[in-house]
């Protein structure tokens, strides 16, 4: 949970490709395939992006033809999956894989304008969504740790986020290419996103005495600011990147899209978010990927005083049927006690695909930091962070997704999960943990999903839910995403 724990005691977006010609009536009244109507320059830019959500809403063109890549094909369907790809962090996509977000509405209305154009001529893109959601909960004061939807029996907006980007191109192998991420989030997300020395303030120094977490309820994070530059000529690509990136193992992500499901699992709640420094991703061959960087320690800038030099480091290998990958990493590791949120991870994800339209993803991991205030010998038995000394803690998860495409508009995720927070300094309760959910992803149309899911959790030592009231909790939620 990154910032978060400290109170309490990680692939950019890939949606939805293809654009569809839209239809319309000529005078004759006849209905014929005309130019999509927003490319129509005489019409104003509100228009013009109405006109793309209607064009959005059409089926997509089977025959269009697929980009030109460099190695293996994609694994998987996207949609319904939120991503063709097999994970990987700390890169827009895999080495050799093109550019496969859509031309979403808001960049279809710029496109007659001048900026709009001058966009287009360098690559640069700019799109959003909007993602709010309801919750009926068993828990009545907190519904933590869950997340994002801490807050029960409630409807919430969760995050409003704004893109603006550059990808590198790592097809070609003649030139250098540079590139860069803008993303700032607005919503209640912002609790787990926020980095120490960014904003931070409007979250560790605005703590209402009855609220579920820390911090004003609603607040912006620039989640993503880095520059990326492509060196084709190291092994078969490297991108440097310099900035902030998102936490390099999760299966699950900060921004919305790219899940499989509404909630995240306990692992990912508190486990880091982002990290600021340099970092390497050097493609081997289309089968070996492997990275390594340095970073100020979790979620801290690294011109803060608590950041850390830690080191960074993942290995990532796809098979050569594409039905298997691993990505092994050390996401954080130095020498230093814990001081805001430095943590020493080791996490690992294996992915198998059954079939084009069923595939699996694991994810293990332990963390553990050392001299945490609170945590040493002769503290109250079960109540965290209670010593009078400092010492080490640490916990373990494992979690597993069972993804199945029903067709190209839905999919549906089974998630299972264990977690053993072993001295309560994650989520402020020692006890292990387990946690059931299964949720339907529909896609209306390539700028909106609906997500419908159930969820179920335990903990087995201790009371953790309700804030202490209850062993267990089972919530309804549902949410929305509407592109822009």
């Amino acid at each position: 949970m990154s910032n978060l724990s400290a109170w309490a005691s990680g692939a950019p977006l890939e949606p939805f490709s293809g654009i569809s010609e839209s239809v319309g009536a000529v005078d004759s009244g006849q209905t014929t395939p005309a130019l999509e109507q927003s490319g129509d320059c005489s019409r104003s830019i509100f228009h013009r992006l109405g006109a793309a959500y209607v064009e959005d809403a059409q089926p997509l063109d089977p025959n269009a033809p697929a980009p030109a890549r460099r190695g293996l094909s994609a694994p998987l369907d996207s949609p319904a999956f939120p991503s063709s790809e097999w994970q990987i962090g700390g890169a827009s996509y895999p080495i050799g894989v093109p550019n496969e977000n859509s031309q979403y509405p808001l960049e279809k209305a710029l496109g007659c304008t001048a900026f709009g154009q001058w966009m287009k001529r360098h690559r640069i893109e700019m799109f959003g969504w909007i993602n709010a959601a309801a919750n009926l909960s068993t828990s009545h004061f907190t519904n933590y740790p869950l997340s994002y939807q801490v807050r029960p029996n409630r409807a919430e907006l969760n995050q409003v986020v704004v893109n603006i980007q550059r990808i590198v191109d790592t097809v070609q192998t003649d030139h250098l290419d540079w590139g860069f991420d803008i993303s700032a989030l607005y919503g209640y997300d912002y609790h787990f996103t926020t980095m120490k020395g960014v904003f931070s303030n409007q979250l560790l120094n605005n703590s209402p005495v009855d609220a579920q977490l820390p911090g004003r309820t609603y607040g912006t994070d620039p989640m993503l600011f880095y520059a990326d530059i492509y060196v084709p000529w190291v092994g078969e690509g490297m991108v440097v990147r310099v900035g902030r990136w998102l936490s390099l193992p999760d299966i699950e992500a900060q921004f919305s899209p790219n899940n499989y499901l509404v909630t995240h699992s306990i692992l990912y709640t508190a486990d880091p978010y982002t990290q600021m420094g340099v970092l390497t991703t050097t493609r081997l061959n289309a089968q070996w990927t492997v990275q390594l960087g340095i970073h100020g320690s979790d979620d801290t800038a690294v011109w803060n005083r608590s950041a850390r030099p830690t080191l960074q480091a993942c290995v990532r290998w796809v098979s050569a049927s594409n039905d298997d990958m691993l990505y092994p990493c050390i996401n954080s590791f130095n020498r230093d006690n814990y001081n805001y949120d430095n943590l020493q991870m080791y996490a690992a994800t294996w992915g198998h695909r059954f079939s084009q339209h069923f595939h699996m993803l694991t994810e293990a991991y332990r963390m553990y930091a050392r001299g945490i205030p609170g945590f040493g010998s002769g503290g109250t038995p079960g109540v965290a962070g209670s010593s009078p000394f400092p010492g080490e803690a640490g916990e373990f998860g494992i979690v597993n997704y069972l993804n199945f495409e029903l067709s190209a508009s839905d999919m549906v995720s089974l998630r299972n999960e264990f977690y053993n927070d072993e001295k309560g300094q994650r989520t402020g309760y020692a006890t292990r943990y387990s946690e059931h959910t299964v949720g339907l992803t529909h896609w209306v149309s390539q700028d909106l999903e609906i997500r419908p899911e159930l969820r179920y959790d335990r903990s087995y030592d201790l009371s953790a839910y309700d804030k202490g009231r209850r062993d267990y909790q089972v919530v309804a939620v549902i949410d929305a995403i509407l592109h822009f």
